[in-house]
């Protein structure tokens, strides 16, 4: 089984209860664990640190309501058809409400890693029985997932419950935070776990949160805060580091045999072995995602790409100097080969799509396991999650540098990307995106990041940042209107935190 596919499968959560007043009812099993008792060496506390992980791959989260929920935020993609589950539809028809169960599952998801981050950091300073770099990489493994967790709910859902603690009875809630104050949490964490943590080459096991990871986080935070010179200089770090160069096979970065590559920062690891647990808590053992299922040709086909988004690639039927070879590379359209070219792509469920004057139907290749196989009938599958690409680093770093005033560096990065030996498209400036102006490199930062990472979970975050900023020249969302800036605080999470009132909700919901 590879590397940490299989420490994240262990789940470690444990809940102190007391109940009695009475000195009989008071004795205490010696067999049972108790977070007090528990984290006494590093094995219980590396225990204790793979349960965050086990929740972060759980289908709460990466496994797939996570990637679900920012790509029907955003607009690379569109319905499948009438496949589309309702919740599902309604965020990406911007008709949530508050107990949308997709929004409800991250919510859930991402406070669960918190808690049990939280319950890392507070014994793992307690721990008797660990070296002093031991406890220094656990704890900062915890503050990275708490900082990520605390972006991830700040930028989604803006204030929130700043919960920094464990609780210490059923009866203690945490009340909401701005979401400024929640933004800083998760830079005062991150950029803690960057000083904490190990660069990635010198990581235990592959695919532990490291150093790079935590600065690359970090400058997502400071980007989405306005705060771009920090940002660079996190990115910068990353680049000095050496540790990380582009693949030269685009399409790679999406398949099995190629995780944990160079090009890798952060990603999510899966195995072909045990199963997929619909539960999604992270409290049982789930080695498989869905991604493979849902959004493939040959599936339920639930999320296909916009047109926007097909129309964003550069095309021969539209002028420019010769196709994006990262089209091919990201879509199946009927009639290609699949199967290691060993099959041609069938008619699929649901919408068509009509493109360049063909009405055809088109798909998601990325994370499908049909580059190697027909998977038939319903099919999980072990491909990782890529969270980081070296690949964004590099595109968020040349608009870094273009708000630092270096244009010419700023083209130099996007190059970096086009030069990739499977995609080697021409230089900026070209026909479609000169780059005379600050207007036209971030006009031509925004294509390329667009195609780059299309449905990788960047481009929701990116349209709230420059919308903010005034950078759009048309508003990317058909169906945008205030109220969709943040998702509504879940019903559940109001009815059942002590601190909550229905005075919290967001606005308009």
């Amino acid at each position: 089984m590879k590397n940490i596919k299989t420490i994240v499968t262990l789940c470690v959560g444990f809940w102190a209860v007391t109940a009695c007043d009475s000195e009989d009812l008071n004795l205490k099993n010696p067999n049972d664990y108790s977070v007090p008792t528990y984290y006494q060496n590093t094995a219980e506390l590396l225990a204790g640190t793979n349960a965050i992980y086990a929740t972060i791959q759980s289908s709460q989260m990466y496994a797939r309501e996570f990637w679900f929920l920012h790509d029907l935020r955003g607009d690379d993609n569109k319905s499948g058809g009438g496949q589309l589950e309702l919740p599902r539809a309604a965020l990406l028809n911007g008709t949530n409400n508050a107990d949308n169960a997709v929004a409800t599952a991250v919510w859930k998801g991402s406070y669960t890693a918190i808690l049990r981050a939280n319950t890392v950091i507070e014994r793992g300073a307690e721990t008797p029985d660990i070296s002093d770099a031991d406890r220094k990489t656990l704890i900062g493994e915890a503050k990275f997932a708490r900082g990520w967790m605390f972006f991830e709910l700040g930028s989604l859902w803006g204030g929130v419950p700043l919960a920094t603690k464990v609780a210490t009875d059923f009866n203690e809630g945490f009340p909401k935070a701005t979401q400024e104050a929640v933004l800083n949490q998760a830079i005062t964490d991150l950029s803690e776990a960057a000083e904490a943590l190990p660069l990635a080459s010198n990581t235990a096991i592959k695919g532990r949160f490291s150093k790079g990871a935590a600065l690359a986080m970090l400058g997502r935070v400071y980007m989405y805060t306005g705060q771009y010179g920090l940002a660079k200089d996190a990115f910068d770090a990353i680049v000095d580091s050496k540790e990380y160069k582009l693949i030269d096979q685009y399409d790679e970065n999406f398949q099995e045999e190629n995780e944990f590559n160079d090009e890798s920062i952060l990603e999510i690891g899966y195995a072909n072995a045990g199963g997929f647990d619909w539960g999604g808590t992270g409290n049982g053992t789930n080695e498989q995602a869905v991604r493979t299922q849902e959004y493939s040709h040959i599936g339920w086909r639930n999320l296909i790409p916009s047109n926007a988004l097909l129309n964003d690639f550069e095309r021969v039927s539209k002028g420019d100097a010769k196709n994006d070879p990262r089209f091919a590379m990201s879509f199946y359209k009927t009639g290609d080969l699949f199967n290691n070219g060993t099959e041609v792509v069938p008619p699929a469920q649901g919408e068509t799509t009509t493109f360049e004057g063909e009405t055809t139907e088109i798909s998601w290749r990325k994370y499908s396991l049909m580059y190697k196989e027909n998977p038939g009938g319903f099919k999980t599958g072990g491909i990782n999650m890529r969270v980081i690409r070296y690949a964004e680093v590099l595109l968020n770093l040349a608009e870094c540098e273009l708000e630092a005033g270096d244009p010419a560096r700023a083209i130099t990065l996007m190059n970096q990307i086009r030069s990739r030996a499977s995609v080697n498209m021409p230089g900026y400036p070209t026909a479609a995106y000169p780059v005379n102006s600050e207007q036209q490199i971030m006009k031509a930062i925004m294509h390329e990041k667009r195609v780059e990472l299309s449905s990788e979970q960047v481009r929701n975050r990116d349209i709230l940042r420059w919308r903010k900023e005034g950078k759009f020249t048309v508003e990317p969302l058909a169906n945008f209107e205030q109220k969709l800036l943040v998702l509504p605080i879940p019903q559940s999470e109001i009815d059942n935190n002590p601190a909550l009132t229905q005075a919290d909700q967001n606005p308009g919901y």
